[in-house]
This record gives structure tokens, C-alpha cells and sequence, in this order.
């Protein structure tokens, strides 16, 4: 009985199956970074899982920052997993003398396209008291209080304002106050746009116009701005210059619960050392049960939620665009630059 046994065991150990045998043996494909690259981006392209990209990240030391890889910078690309490829330490030769040199892998030279995010003009803003608008829209005709487009309104701007037929005005609806999530502070006024409306006949302190767009009801009382021709462009991914850190503090929707892909303000500008471009990192402080903890325990890592890019940065807010979201976002969430 014990030799069959044996012979059993023997026969299980000589078939294990080639594919597990392979696994061992994987000869990886190797990338070479590009600049616009990101790791999510590799992720979805090579292995078909942009949420992989967090496990790809802390699991390589030499990446403190997701977003922080540079072009040159080497990947494995296995079919399951994504590591990177260690710098080499100059004069330091760690294969042992008389060794076999194995064939050097392929290498994918390929330029990835530059990652770029598009500013649309209709991202609204936050603004303080300080905040004066150009113009107000101060009726629409026949006294009506809604207006919309081809309809007639008229404005306090004149040609004491150097105002003249023909000018585009943008037309802002003042929104909520906001105040901070965390100290509770008044930041301002969320400025949400509305509208765009075209000046016609012209007095000295006042002027006819028509509405021209429209994407929500347009009430006197509006703001108006100048209107810019080239508020639409592209921007491009730029690292922050300084260490940023700061929150959330309002959604374009005014929703509690944000998702990839909406428009949200913080509480970061270019006083700040903020531009458009820079790609912020969505993160939570992990609490515990202290009474498990006994003193033994300071700080937790991070969680890490998601991105974010600023499209748009004013002197002490931006609006941002979130890009990733791996987890429910909220307002008063932290964003980071650098994470730990």
C-alpha cells in the first residue's frame, strides 16, 4: 500500500501541468515610459484593469507618488501584474561572473500620447466678496423675469464702460455661499454660467442685448463677464511646483457625493503655488478603535480615493476635474499632491 502510495505522489509531482511550470518561467514584455503616461492608463492598456493601478503603485517603493513616473522609467508587463523595473546602480555589476546572458526581452518603444483634460468655460467658479463682476444684467423686456435665447434684456453697461454693439458678455447665476467643510470659514460664492448674451443698441450707463445661449434659465441680477473666445483649450498634465495640500469644498451639482467625472472646487489657488494641470490626489485618514491599540499606534496610511486635475485656478480656489474614482468621494475629502 505505502508504495503505490508513493508512485501516486510521484506521478502528481511529474504532471503538474505546463501552464503553472510557464508561470515561473513568464518572460515579460518590457514598456518604457512616455511622457502623458499614467499608471492607470498602463493599466487599462496592458493588462485590460485601469483599477489596477493602486495595487501596482504600492507595491513599487520607488513610486511615493502614483502620478510621479517618469518617461524613461521601465515596466514588466506580465499578463496578470505590472512591476517595475528597478534603476540600475552605476559600477555595481549583481551577475555573478561566467553566467549565461539570457536574451534581452522585447522592448515597446511606441510614444504614448500626451494626456490632456479640455477646459470648457462652463466649470463656474468660487469667489469672495472681493470678487466684482464687469456688468449686471438688470431686466428682460415686457418685464418678464426669465429670460431665454433670442430673448431681449438689458444691462447696466454703457459706453462709459467702453462698452460697444456687438460685445459677448457670459452670464453668471450667483449661487450658494460656501463655507468650508473643515473650519467652517466663508470662502464665498459659487458662480455657476448660465448664458451668453450679445450687446445691441448702447447708452451712455446702459444697453440692449439679446441672449444668445442659454443652459438654464437667465434672471435679472445675473453677472456678467467679458466673454472669452478661447476659453476652450486643452490642458496638459503638469507636476505641481509646491507640496499642495488642502479639501474639497463644493461640487458644481451642490451634491455631497461626487463621482469621476464631475466638476468640483478647492480650496487650493495659485497663492498656493496651484496651476491648471496639476493632478491632485483624493485621500482619507483611516481611524481605528483605539482600544485595541494601546499607545502602540500614531498614524495609519491614507486611503487612497481617487484624482483629481485643476482646470482652472484662481488666486485662493480652483475648479478641478475628477478623473479616478475608486472609492465614494465626498466634500471635505483631503487632496494631496504627494502621497504618503
Amino acid at each position: 500500500m505505502k508504495i503505490r502510495l508513493l508512485l501516486f505522489l510521484l506521478l502528481a509531482c511529474l504532471s503538474v501541468p505546463s501552464a503553472v511550470l510557464a508561470a515561473g518561467q513568464e518572460e515579460p514584455t518590457v514598456y518604457v515610459i512616455k511622457k502623458g503616461d499614467t499608471l492607470w492608463g498602463i493599466s487599462e492598456r496592458f493588462i485590460k484593469d485601469p483599477n489596477y493601478w493602486p495595487n501596482m503603485w504600492s507595491k513599487n517603493s520607488q513610486v511615493t507618488n502614483p502620478h510621479y513616473i517618469y518617461p524613461g522609467q521601465k515596466l514588466r508587463i506580465f499578463a496578470d501584474r505590472i512591476e517595475f523595473v528597478p534603476k540600475e546602480q552605476p559600477g555595481v555589476d549583481t551577475k555573478p561572473k561566467n553566467a549565461p546572458v539570457a536574451a534581452a526581452p522585447e522592448v515597446l518603444q511606441e510614444v504614448a500620447a500626451e494626456k490632456t483634460y479640455t477646459l470648457y468655460g462652463t466649470e463656474g467658479f468660487l469667489a469672495g466678496s472681493e470678487f466684482q463682476p464687469y456688468g449686471l444684467l438688470i431686466g428682460i423686456q415686457y418685464g418678464r423675469v426669465v429670460a431665454g435665447v433670442d430673448d431681449i434684456v438689458y444691462t447696466d453697461l454703457g459706453t462709459v464702460q467702453k462698452a460697444g454693439s456687438g460685445d459677448k458678455f457670459s452670464v453668471f447665476f450667483k449661487d450658494v455661499s460656501v463655507n468650508h467643510p473643515i473650519s467652517s470659514e466663508e470662502i464665498g460664492n459659487k458662480f455657476i454660467p448660465v448664458g451668453t448674451i450679445q450687446l445691441t443698441d448702447m447708452e451712455r450707463k446702459s444697453s440692449r442685448a439679446i441672449v444668445t445661449k442659454s443652459s438654464r434659465e437667465i434672471s435679472p441680477g445675473a453677472f456678467l463677464l467679458p466673454y472669452n473666445e478661447s476659453r476652450r483649450k486643452e490642458i496638459s498634465l503638469k507636476n505641481a511646483k509646491a507640496d499642495l495640500k488642502g479639501y474639497i469644498v463644493e461640487s458644481y451639482t451642490g451634491a455631497s457625493i461626487i463621482a469621476a467625472g464631475e466638476i468640483v472646487y478647492i480650496d487650493l489657488g495659485t497663492n498656493q503655488g496651484a496651476e491648471a494641470g496639476n493632478m491632485l490626489y483624493i485621500v482619507r485618514d483611516v481611524t481605528i478603535d483605539q482600544q485595541y491599540v494601546e499607545g502602540r499606534l500614531e498614524k495609519l496610511p491614507q486611503e487612497l480615493l481617487g484624482a483629481l486635475v485643476i482646470v482652472d485656478a484662481g488666486k485662493k480656489t480652483s475648479a478641478a476635474l475628477v478623473v479616478k474614482s475608486i472609492d465614494i468621494i465626498y466634500k471635505g475629502d483631503r487632496i494631496v499632491s504627494q502621497t504618503k
